[in-house]
C-alpha cells in the first residue's frame, strides 16, 4: 500500500505504565517520565492501578475491590490528564475466554469483566486489551472462544468501548496472529479488533527461548524458517484490514544466556511466558527479533494507529533493571520508536 511520508509522521505514540519502573514506583513519576519523553498516551497497567490504590487508601486493595478501584481510577484520570496524556487502553485482561459453562472460572471471568468495564469508565479509556487465554482449563473450540468474546464485546459496546484481542505466544489455543484473527472474524462485532505485538509474533513464529540457537529449529534450517516467517507476514499484511488493528505493541527480546526449560514452571507458566516477563528490551537495545520486518508488514496493511512501547526489560540476565533514571529510559524509548519508524518506512 503506497503512503505519503506524512502519514507515518502522524502515527501516535503510547507507552505502557508497566514497562517503566516497578509496581512500587509512584505512578505520578512514571507519567512524568513518559510525558517528558514526548509520548502522547499510556496503556494503564492494572498492577499500577492496584499499587496506586493501595498507597492512596493506606491498605492493600484487592483486585476485585471494584468500588475502591473506580474511586481511585478517577484520581488516576486526573493525573494522566495533568501530564497531557490520555489513557489509550487498560491492560492486561487475561484468562477470560474458554471456561466451561457453569464453572467457577467462568463466573469469575464475567465478574472481572464487568468490574474492569467500570474501571474503564473511571479512568477514561475506551479500549480493553484481552490476551489469548493461557489457562490449561480453557476449552479449545474456536467457536466457543469466540462466543465468550462476543458476549464481552456486547458488554463493552453498551458503553461504546472496544476490545483489542492479542495473541500471547504461550497461549493455550491462540498463540499466533492467525489464530486471534480467525477468532476475531468469528466474533463478528464492530468493536472487536487486534492488538498486534512485535514480540508475540516474532517470538512465537521465529524465535524459541528453549533452543541453543534461540530460533525455532526445523527441517531446512534458517533459510526455511525465514521463508516461512516472511510468508506469514505477507499473508498478514494482505489479510487484515487496517481498521481491525487497534494498536501495535513494540518490544524486542534478549536471547536467553541459557536455553529455558521447555516444561512449564511450578506456577504453570510456559517458557515463552517466562521469557516475556523479563527479557523484552526496547527495539535496537540488545535484542535479536526481526522487529523491523514485522513492523513493515503491519504498516503495509495501511495501519497508522497507536504505536505503543510495552517492554519488560530485566537486562540480558533477566534479573532486574536499574530504574533510578526513568526519564532517560523513556527518552531512549522514544528514540527507539523514531528509529523503528525510519527503518520500517525507509525514511
Amino acid at each position: 500500500m503506497a503512503s505519503s511520508a506524512s502519514s507515518f509522521d502522524s502515527i501516535p505514540t503510547c507507552y505502557a505504565t508497566v514497562s517503566i519502573g516497578t509496581p512500587d514506583t509512584p505512578l505520578d513519576k512514571k507519567l512524568e517520565a513518559i510525558a517528558g519523553a514526548g509520548f502522547q498516551g499510556i496503556e494503564l497497567g492494572f498492577p499500577d492501578l492496584l499499587s496506586f490504590a493501595s498507597k492512596s487508601q493506606n491498605k492493600e486493595v484487592q483486585p476485585q475491590d471494584f468500588d475502591t478501584l473506580c474511586e481511585v481510577g478517577r484520581e488516576v484520570k486526573q493525573l494522566v490528564e495533568k501530564n497531557g496524556l490520555r489513557t489509550v487502553m487498560l491492560q492486561p485482561f487475561s484468562n477470560f475466554e474458554g471456561w466451561d459453562e457453569g464453572s467457577d472460572g467462568r463466573e469469575d471471568a464475567f465478574r472481572r469483566a464487568k468490574g474492569w468495564i467500570r474501571i474503564m469508565e473511571a479512568v477514561g479509556t475506551d479500549m480493553l486489551q484481552v490476551g489469548s487465554t493461557d489457562s490449561p482449563h480453557a476449552l479449545g473450540d474456536l467457536d466457543y472462544l469466540a462466543a465468550d468474546l462476543r458476549q464481552l464485546a456486547d458488554l463493552l459496546a453498551a458503553k461504546d468501548f472496544c476490545l483489542a484481542y492479542e495473541n500471547w505466544c504461550w497461549a493455550t489455543h491462540a498463540p499466533d496472529w492467525k489464530d486471534v484473527w480467525e477468532i476475531v472474524q468469528k466474533v463478528d462485532r464492530p468493536n472487536v479488533g487486534l492488538c498486534l505485538d512485535t514480540f508475540q509474533t516474532a517470538g512465537g513464529e521465529w524465535a524459541d527461548p528453549t533452543t541453543a540457537s534461540g530460533l525455532i529449529e526445523r527441517e531446512g534450517g534458517l533459510e526455511a524458517l525465514e521463508s516461512q516467517f516472511r510468508t506469514s507476514l505477507d499473508i498478514m499484511s494482505r489479510t487484515i484490514p487496517s481498521e481491525k488493528i487497534y494498536i501495535l505493541q513494540l518490544s524486542d527480546a534478549y536471547k536467553p544466556k541459557t536455553p529455558l526449560d521447555s516444561k512449564p514452571d511450578d506456577s504453570g507458566l510456559r517458557p515463552r511466558g517466562r521469557w516475556s516477563s523479563c527479557l523484552r528490551p526496547l527495539p535496537f537495545d540488545g535484542g535479536y527479533l526481526p522487529v523491523v520486518d514485522f513492523t513493515k508488514a503491519v504498516l503495509r496493511t495501511g495501519f497508522r494507529g497507536w504505536f505503543s512501547m510495552e517492554v519488560f526489560d530485566g537486562g540480558p540476565e533477566g534479573s532486574d533493571q536499574d530504574w533510578r533514571d526513568m526519564k532517560a529510559y523513556a527518552k531512549k524509548a522514544m528514540a527507539s520508536h523514531k528509529r523503528l519508524l525510519e527503518e520500517a518506512t525507509g525514511s
